[in-house]
């Protein structure tokens, strides 16, 4: 039995040795060599879109695709048939994306990004430093007491709230169901009226489909104070980008700092680049992979077993 691995990222290989499969290196910007075609798994991260098309094409005994991306449009959208078994990445990337949404956070209440400006123009930013008003509450200036709710509150979500509160903030979650977790409560979405109101600081952490796409748009960006700013490391998808440049210009938003675009890179036309108050991060909240060979090798083990994986789709 026959395991592809990517060259795009480096994997202890020895850890995935002794399965009775044999292990074959391949590159994700090309298509799969002749001699690989019979594959049975399909280890993939960042593959090219003509890549996973070519493979869903010609790797004819493939029966299971481990992605190590947190969500796998990617790979659901190349034409694999259904009989092959998919499973995500889901947990490589919590602590990486929970860590740089954290410092996205602390970037726009304390406005980093508009010293690092005022310093390459040599201009000591008075408005930014001196005696400045403690938790005010009309604008976003520090995590205490700052109300910030989480949009999409699964694993990422889980990692990061427990930072957020270690600095004071009090924590939301909004998701599909409602409940608690880890001590924090969540909401189901439908009462989004009821917390975008109370909002500091909007957290999005959103996967990629058709039920996220451009949730934040015009008519919920409204329901946020005028001082909120937005966070998102989720997926560009679910944001409405022309409505949130509306907000921002009309100074009904505070502010936005954002990893994931609808279109990537970021093309110089839009109107992202200009827009008061913008943080372009280029989508760098994850995009390494922790202890991504414990999840080959566990799921490798239960699927020679024959038993349910872990993150499967």
């Amino acid at each position: 039995m026959k395991l592809l691995y990517p060259t795009s990222l480096k994997l202890d290989i020895q850890s995935l040795e002794g399965f009775g499969t044999t292990l074959h290196p391949y590159d994700v910007k090309a298509p799969i060599p002749d001699e690989l075609t019979d594959a049975e798994i399909l280890v993939t991260w960042t593959n090219t879109a003509d890549n996973l098309r070519d493979a869903a094409k010609r790797l004819t005994k493939l029966r299971w695709i481990q992605s190590l991306a947190a969500g796998p449009n990617d790979v659901l959208s190349a034409g694999f048939p259904k009989s092959v078994l998919v499973t995500t990445g889901s947990g490589l990337h919590d602590r990486t994306v929970a860590e740089h949404a954290l410092g996205l956070l602390l970037t726009s209440a304390r406005r980093f990004d508009a010293m690092r400006e005022a310093q390459l123009q040599k201009r000591w930013p008075a408005e930014l430093g001196g005696p400045q008003p403690d938790r005010p509450k009309d604008r976003f200036t520090t995590l205490r007491d700052a109300r910030v709710t989480i949009w999409g509150y699964g694993n990422i979500a889980k990692t990061l709230a427990p930072y957020l509160t270690a600095l004071g903030a009090t924590v939301r979650g909004i998701a599909r169901s409602a409940g608690v977790r880890n001590g924090v409560e969540v909401y189901a979405d439908d009462r989004l009226a009821d917390l975008l109101p109370h909002t500091d600081a909007l957290v999005m952490i959103l996967p990629g489909d058709a039920s996220t796409a451009d949730v934040l748009n015009a008519k919920t960006l409204a329901l946020l104070p005028r001082h909120a700013w937005v966070v998102n490391v989720g997926r560009g998808t679910s944001i409405d980008e022309d409505a949130l440049v509306d907000a921002l210009e009309k100074g009904q938003l505070g502010g936005a700092a954002l990893d994931v675009f609808k279109t990537e890179p970021l093309p110089e036309t839009s109107r992202l680049w200009a827009a008061p108050n913008v943080l372009v991060s280029p989508h760098a909240a994850g995009g390494r992979p922790q202890d991504a060979e414990a999840l080959v090798a566990y799921n490798l083990r239960r699927f020679l077993a024959g038993q349910e994986l872990r993150n499967l789709v």
